[in-house]
């Protein structure tokens, strides 16, 4: 499990993020446990922006928030297209995609378990963002 670099928690981490994404208009906001999954971080978010720009200003403003709120700096990758930007806190690694793309990639599917993925997929509207666990 990847340490902290600040005192802050993945977890509280985490619930920023997922702040700056819904203050954002992200949408289809996805969380994933990934605590005794994986080493690379401790959770991992998946959302969506309607166009190439909203996309690119998501993630753009996640990491300025990062830095303001926590002093946190957040490695960006895929900015410059806006198709698919990967944010990686260390602890909380984030994805931002157009819906085309995201359908195309569709890391839900990789990395959630499948009952949880069945009840995504088969269930009622989601709420604004849905927490998947093992």
């Amino acid at each position: 499990m990847p340490a902290a670099t600040t005192a802050e928690s993945s977890d509280q981490l985490l619930a920023r993020i997922l702040a700056s994404l819904d203050d954002d208009k992200a949408e289809d906001i996805v969380t994933i446990d990934l605590r005794g999954r994986s080493a690379m971080a401790d959770h991992m978010v998946i959302a969506s922006g309607r166009s190439s720009r909203q996309v690119a200003s998501i993630a753009q403003k996640l990491v300025d928030r990062l830095k303001t709120e926590c002093g946190r700096s957040a490695r960006i990758e895929g900015k410059d297209t806006g198709d698919w930007v990967l944010i990686d806190t260390d602890d909380v690694i984030v994805h931002v995609f157009r819906p085309e793309v995201r359908e195309f990639y569709q890391l839900e599917k990789m990395w959630m378990p499948a009952d949880a993925l069945a009840s995504l997929r088969g269930g009622a509207a989601p709420d604004a963002t849905q927490s998947l666990t093992q």
